[in-house]
């Protein structure tokens, strides 16, 4: 029940946004100022560089679930194994997000019923995650190849729910949607590290603000 209510939620809202590189300490005044934008899926990708880098991450995810609970809808990205699909589960995220398409790791999130994106770019592996159980393909990375090319891997496998991931902006979210892509996912785009770092969260709320606006148009 709750992974289809997770699925609903990512086709409604559309955008998810990555964050990626952010400090503990700044996760709730992003969260918020996404919100304040109109953006409520996140995704807190999996620093895999180290132990410790992993452990902020579930960290992070912990708190946005106690501070925003069912305001935001969250799930954990660059998930590599079977094991980080159980933490990410345990810290509070209802999808999980790869950049790669892993048996192991889609049958585990199906098997704890969580939501599964895997990363995938030709038609073949596509096709492979779809198999395998995927709920959503990431088509990533999507803006290098463009809405032409989202098009020509749907045309035979449209049955196939995608969504498109890298270099998205505000000017070329709307074709991706058109072009057939369920949802989108944004990051360094919208999740602005600078103006983080500048504290400048009223920045990423308007920044949030023009990628909503552009899909309602």
């Amino acid at each position: 029940m709750k992974m289809k209510k997770t699925i609903e939620q990512l086709y409604e809202h559309k955008i998810i946004a990555i964050i990626r590189g952010v400090k503990l300490t700044q996760m709730a005044s992003l969260a918020d100022a996404l919100l304040k934008g109109g953006i409520c899926c996140m995704e807190v990708t999996f620093d895999n560089c180290s132990e410790r880098g992993q452990q902020e991450t579930l960290e992070s995810i912990h708190i946005l679930k106690r501070t925003f609970d069912s305001q935001v809808v969250l799930g954990a990205g660059t998930v590599l194994t079977e094991k980080q699909v159980c933490d990410a589960q345990n810290a509070g995220a209802s999808f999980i997000i790869s950049p790669n398409v892993s048996k192991e790791v889609i049958t585990k999130t199906k098997e704890l019923g969580m939501v599964s994106i895997p990363g995938a770019m030709t038609p073949s592996e596509v096709v492979a995650a779809h198999g395998f159980g995927a709920d959503i393909v990431k088509l990533f990375p999507a803006g290098m190849f463009g809405v032409s090319y989202l098009k020509a891997v749907r045309g035979p496998l449209r049955h196939i729910p995608m969504m498109a991931v890298g270099g998205i902006n505000p000017d070329n979210i709307a074709e991706f949607l058109e072009a057939g892509a369920c949802g989108v996912g944004i990051g360094g785009n919208l999740v602005n590290l600078k103006y983080i770092k500048d504290d400048r969260y009223d920045l990423i709320s308007a920044e949030a603000k023009r990628f909503s606006d552009a899909i309602k148009i």
